[in-house]
Formats: structure tokens, sequence, C-alpha cells
């Protein structure tokens, strides 16, 4: 039997003029982090890299007026992530990928988080290893 051809995952489209979506992201966010299972790991920190990808709902309601309350803040969103991070230890990068999700959706113009945590010094022979999820808000509209 011969194995069919690789089933390749679309990526959610973030940006879209017909739903009034913005996409704000962070890129190869690079932080010192205690998370893994193994006594080295619970000992000290090591690199994680993180991307994120929100969809963000823009509203009528809420016009844009070139002012920084009107949006979702990136820097506001490496603030928290670093302090939720600096929190301390997680056996887990997929329960810190919820964490950092669970932040993300508590700003209600937050549809979406895409999460996607690397440890970056796991496997002498591999650039990284880690995890990818993506959370729906809850709320609708």
């Amino acid at each position: 039997m011969t194995a069919g051809p690789a089933r390749i995952i679309q990526p959610r489209q973030f940006a879209d003029a017909h739903t009034a979506t913005r996409h704000v992201f962070i890129r190869d966010l690079v932080l010192a982090c205690r998370v893994g299972i193994h006594d080295h790991e619970k000992r000290a920190a090591q690199r994680v890299r993180l991307n994120l990808d929100l969809a963000v709902s823009e509203t009528a309601a809420a016009p844009l007026d070139d002012d920084i309350r009107s949006v979702v803040c990136y820097e506001g969103l490496a603030d928290r992530i670093r302090r939720l991070v600096a929190e301390g230890h997680v056996n887990l990068i997929e329960t810190l990928a919820e964490r950092v999700a669970d932040t993300c959706l508590g700003d209600p113009r937050v549809r979406v988080a895409r999460v996607r945590i690397e440890k970056l010094d796991v496997f002498p022979d591999a650039t990284s290893a880690g995890v990818e999820i993506e959370r729906l808000s809850g709320r609708t509209g």
C-alpha cells in the first residue's frame, strides 16, 4: 500500500478586510524560561523563542484615531508574556503556550490567538523543538 500525499495544514488568515480583522504579531521573541520535566531544566533557565499571531477585531465603535488605546498593543503583550515567563517553572511547554494564549484572549478584541513556542537548545542536531497552538475567543461578533 502506498501512502497518499501529505496533508497540508492551511494557516488561518488573520488580517481580513471582509471581517474587519487586523493581524497583530510578535516574531522571534527569545526569552530565558524555566520549562521542562528534566532535572537540568528545573535547575536552570533555557532559551525559548516565541511567535505570536492574533486576529484582532476592528470595530466602528472604537475608531483608530491614532491612539494607542484603540489597538492591541504588541509592546504591552510582550511585557505581559515576559512577566508570565518570570513567574516560575512550568513543566510543559504546552502549558506555557496555553497560558500565553489565555493572556492574549483576555483582551476582548482578540478573536484568535496562535502561539508557537520553541526550545532552542534541546537537541544538538536540531534548530528547535516545540509546540504551536491556536485558540479561539469564546466571544461572538
